[in-house]
């Protein structure tokens, strides 16, 4: 029985301390990037597709809400500080989005053929950018006086990092067989 308890305590320290360290890398992340405006091109897409293939979705998630905790907390964890007056901004669609690309790139087996794993990982973004462009959309039409279109809004909030997130997911699928040995340590 002192085992059992002894065995659980050790797996939820761990299971904590990979989520720390997955969100420490989404602050990382977030700090590496490129001037576009409103929505700036940041490595944080790759570093949630990562965590979701090294340590399946529970990891993933957890990692970016406990990133979201930190920003609302007035943590200057984001692409450009952080608090709560952040979350109302272009970028909180795409923030709420890693969650959902978390979780569908967590859930997903991934195996050896790139191929494959490329369309799912385009799967798994795509879940980003579908929340992303959403509240941006609402976002500029709600502090805008004229009415902007969803092209418009696609145009400014996804096309410059279509060719970006490409590349990103060619990475990851290169490097995937290295990243499956990082989930055998949960």
């Amino acid at each position: 029985m002192e085992l059992t308890k002894e065995r659980n305590f050790i797996s939820i320290i761990k299971f904590a301390l990979i989520v720390l360290i997955g969100s420490l890398l989404l602050i990382l992340s977030a700090k590496i990037q490129t001037p576009f405006i409103p929505v700036p091109a940041t490595m944080q897409t790759f570093a949630v597709l990562l965590l979701g293939i090294c340590f399946g979705y529970k990891v993933a998630c957890w990692s970016v809400v406990i990133y979201l905790i930190e920003g609302a907390l007035g943590l200057p964890v984001f692409a450009a500080g952080g608090g709560l007056i952040y979350l109302q901004g272009p970028t909180s669609g795409y923030l709420f989005g890693f969650i959902l690309g978390a979780l569908v790139s967590g859930f997903f087996k991934y195996d050896s053929d790139p191929i494959i794993n490329f369309f799912k990982l385009i799967f798994s973004v795509s879940f980003i950018y579908i929340c992303g462009l959403a509240w941006l959309w609402v976002n500029l039409n709600y502090y805008s006086d004229n009415s902007i279109s969803f092209h418009q809004v696609f145009e400014k909030g996804a096309k410059p990092f279509l060719i970006i997130e490409t590349y990103k997911i060619l990475i990851l699928c290169i490097l995937s067989k290295q990243f499956f040995k990082l989930r055998k340590i949960i």
